[in-house]
């Protein structure tokens, strides 16, 4: 088995950052579908305006609103406005990564899906 990228939501933008919560990110249900991510997947976020990387948990937000919400610690490596990139891994045999293709999600300004 080897660990692909299944998915990515390139440049999506922090809608908000919410430390005082248990953990995660919150996520629109139309970019998580778009992006067949689930709830309770793990994730990798990268700042784009930081650099930052870390790994989290997915919940899913409120259809339409565009939310991409960092909570809990996560809260501390981002800032409302920042661009992140959110990627979903899946384990697959050597076969079918080899033919594999992601699926490739780009939200515009307000995390809607163009």
């Amino acid at each position: 088995m080897i660990e692909v990228m299944k998915s990515k939501i390139h440049r999506a933008r922090v809608t908000q950052a919410e430390l005082n919560y248990v953990g995660s990110i919150t996520i629109d249900q139309d970019l998580m579908d778009a992006a067949d991510i689930i709830a309770n997947e793990r994730v990798q976020i990268v700042n784009n305006n930081n650099g930052a990387r870390l790994e989290t948990y997915v919940i899913p937000g409120e259809r339409g609103t565009g939310t991409i919400c960092l909570n809990g610690a996560a809260a501390r490596l981002v800032q409302v406005g920042d661009i992140v990139i959110i990627i979903s891994y899946a384990l697959m045999e050597r076969e079918e990564a080899r033919a594999h293709q992601p699926l490739l999600v780009f939200p515009d300004e307000h995390n809607k899906i163009v």
